[in-house]
């Protein structure tokens, strides 16, 4: 039997009972009657709301609305729960989703710590080794953090960090080995041209082919970098603005992975020529290797103490070059993150950018005074300097026939040098407030590509313009040329990656 209040006539949610008359009320009615007349509103005698007995009755359930009995109301009343259900679902999917990466996340970044805690112990075990023999044991040494090196003013050979492990005996004799090979396969190339080769009037006819915005994070926009897999130039690896560096297969259109870990952007790249290896540097003043395999760090290196501005491997495919603006280049081992070499630039300039010649016995460096610097790696020396631009250096490139470099600046000219007679040959000046940003030679030696305000494809000895893109809509920061120069990649501040070739 329901209750009614007798105060409205409907059926109380809490009701309470007058000990006064008996009657039945919904308490906020009868509590708002006592407050203004003090009085029980049935029989009016006195009575206070702490005389009022609260009766317990089980929930009240409301009939619907007459609108909510008719067919299409009930349909749409289905429809809305499956609605709910349904994106309810969905919704733990995503979760789940989530919940999957980040465990695969945990999982590599646990099996990297693995490796790395692995290659101390072995480490360790054999410093002590060597230290119980007491002999000294050059396979393993203790990498510690560079200090600043200082350079000697005699015969401009700059002092070696002591923390650095060293050039070995062993290392030099394979530097040397891989160059000699190097050179003899050079030499038999350089009588024919290759096979395949893209010929100066089909890359007059190059289109855009492919155009991909969405290799990194919108939110903070930019490619910084990028270089391209030797063997298999369908793989491209950029880094860019969002602190990380991304692999893409150009033929699937598909992201291969992405690696974070820098603290900051990352600004130059290294695709390993012979492996799924990726290094890459940042000016968070460090150097990392990666397994792109497993999208893992392989090793940190931490050669300098400021941003690293240039990156270079060498032909052995084992160890790095890089420069920083520190005032130092540094040759690390990338297999087990460990510092070689240190020195320090002769005039004491900040360093802006580093390339190895295709022998691995010398290299370019530039700075920011202007300078192009050559060295001899097993000396540590400056064997060459090549003033004549002005402005901070900002790209340089070797041929692939040894003979020639390339190298740019802050204004807007691009200068070609000749190893043999240590001269400018050849200065194109580009259009007035020009920015170049990057250069490349194809592996043949044959074409050289300009990136910057625009992205534009020369002829090597003629050094005539056989095509110039104008399809990025920012800076072009990077170029590379594709399998016997078949087709070309660039990367954007706008965000972009564009493939061009033949239709």
């Amino acid at each position: 039997m329901a209750l009614c209040c007798s105060l409205s006539n409907e059926v109380p949610e809490h009701p309470v009972v007058s000990p006064v008359s008996g009657s039945v009320f919904e308490r906020r009615l009868i509590e708002k009657y006592i407050a203004d007349n003090g009085v029980d509103p049935t029989n009016g005698k006195e009575i206070t709301i702490d005389q009022l007995i609260e009766i317990k009755t089980p929930p009240i359930v409301k009939p619907k609305v007459p609108s909510a009995t008719s067919i299409p109301a009930v349909l749409k009343s289905l429809q809305d729960e499956w609605d709910a259900v349904m994106l309810n679902s969905f919704t733990l999917r995503q979760q789940l989703q989530t919940a999957r990466q980040e465990l695969s996340h945990a999982l590599y970044q646990h099996d990297a710590a693995c490796r790395v805690i692995a290659r101390l112990h072995k480490e360790v075990s054999t410093a002590r080794e060597a230290l119980a023999t007491l002999k000294p044991h050059t396979g393993y040494a203790a990498v510690t953090a560079p200090s600043v090196a200082t350079s000697a003013e005699v015969g401009g050979v700059a002092a070696q960090p002591i923390e650095a492990a060293g050039l070995t005996p062993e290392i030099i004799s394979q530097l040397q080995d891989k160059a000699t090979v190097l050179t003899q396969e050079r030499k038999r190339r350089g009588k024919t041209m290759p096979e395949g080769l893209a010929t100066a009037e089909a890359i007059k006819g190059y289109k855009i082919l492919a155009s991909h915005p969405a290799l990194h994070s919108a939110s903070m926009p930019g490619i910084l970098t990028m270089d391209v897999h030797a063997a298999d130039t369908s793989h491209i690896l950029t880094g860019g603005n969002d602190r990380c560096a991304t692999v893409f297969n150009k033929d699937t259109e598909q992201v291969v992975a992405v690696l974070k870990g820098h603290t900051k952007k990352v600004t130059k790249v290294l695709y390993h020529p012979e492996e799924e290896v990726a290094i890459t540097a940042s000016p968070d003043a460090t150097i990392r290797v990666w397994n792109i395999t497993s999208s893992s760090q392989s090793a940190i290196i931490r050669a300098h103490d400021g941003p690293v501005t240039g990156l270079s491997l060498h032909a052995t495919g084992e160890y790095v070059l890089s420069t920083s603006l520190d005032q130092h280049w540094a040759f690390s081992d990338i297999r087990v993150g460990r510092l070689l070499t240190k020195v320090a630039d002769t005039d004491g300039n900040p360093l802006t950018t580093a390339q190895f010649h295709p022998d691995g016995l010398i290299f370019g460096t530039g700075t920011q005074d202007s300078q192009i610097k050559i060295w001899d790696l097993k000396e540590q020396s400056n064997v060459a300097n090549f003033p004549g631009h002005s402005g901070p250096i900002v790209a340089l490139s070797f041929s692939e026939n040894g003979y020639y470099l390339a190298t740019a600046a802050e204004d807007s000219c691009v200068k070609l040098w000749d190893l043999r007679k240590l001269k400018n040959f050849k200065t194109i000046q580009l259009d007035e407030g020009y920015e170049v940003k990057d250069l490349c030679f194809d592996q043949s030696g044959t074409y050289l590509a300009v990136a910057g305000t625009d992205v534009r494809v020369y002829l090597c000895k003629q050094w005539e313009t056989l095509k110039t893109f104008n399809d990025h809509t920012a800076l072009a920061m990077g170029v590379r040329f594709g399998n016997h120069a078949q087709s070309l990649a660039s990367v954007s501040m706008d965000r972009t990656l564009k493939i061009y070739g033949i239709e």
